[in-house]
């Protein structure tokens, strides 16, 4: 809060202003898109909260817009809240690497502000080509009862809400999937019977990603 856009605040330069319309208007743009969007270039955090946070003030403009794209699809109000509130999640993993992991998370968040994609239940999903990309948010355990549940929902959602599309599969690329935990995990856990959901496809190395950081980031936080 102590770094809010006011018109009158003393942080916000013209030149941060300027940047601030720019990033909102280019994702706004983009609305309903479901591929990955950077909102602008990295900013030098350390120079203050106007800087740190200038995105997510670019995302919080955007709620409006991007609840009523929700509201035109009949996408519940909880869906919208319950996904939306991925932001503050991310805050607090970024402070938890004392403010390394943001230059990922900004571009990630663009999925939420453009309808891309949607919490439900245990996991996320990412509208996209042929398959439905999930993601696993930090929200509590992976039974399998909590992702079959999330999985039902989702095969009813998007032929609910977006009957344009048509997806034949759903993909996941996570380092739960890595085959090498087996080795220290029982067959019971959560990890290894979310695992045997998938048959995994040859690794790539994700664009503009550091494993090492993103590894931090998920398994191993400071």
């Amino acid at each position: 809060m102590a770094g809010w856009p006011d018109p009158g605040s003393p942080l916000w330069t013209p030149e941060l202003h300027w940047l601030l319309d720019r990033s909102i208007a280019l994702v706004r743009a983009d609305l309903g898109g479901h591929d990955w969007l950077s909102p602008g270039p990295e900013l030098p955090r350390e120079r203050g909260p106007a800087w740190r946070h200038l995105y997510v003030y670019a995302y919080l403009a955007l709620i409006d817009v991007v609840t009523g794209y929700h509201r035109d699809h009949g996408i519940a109000g909880a869906v919208s809240w319950t996904t939306l509130a991925d932001l503050g999640r991310n805050l607090a993993v970024d402070r938890r690497m004392h403010r390394e992991g943001w230059p990922v998370m900004q571009s990630w968040l663009t999925l939420h502000a453009r309808g891309g994609l949607y919490e439900l239940g245990r996991l996320q999903y990412q509208r996209g080509d042929t398959a439905i990309g999930i993601h696993i948010p930090e929200s509590g355990p992976m039974t399998p009862e909590a992702v079959t549940a999330s999985l039902d929902e989702a095969r009813t959602f998007s032929p609910r809400h977006f009957p344009d599309e048509r997806y034949t599969a759903f993909s996941c690329g996570s380092w739960l999937l890595d085959p090498q935990l087996r080795d220290y995990l029982p067959e019971d856990s959560n990890i290894v019977r979310f695992q045997r959901r998938f048959e995994l496809e040859p690794y790539e190395e994700p664009e503009g990603l550091d494993a090492d950081v993103e590894v931090r980031r998920f398994v191993f936080p400071p």
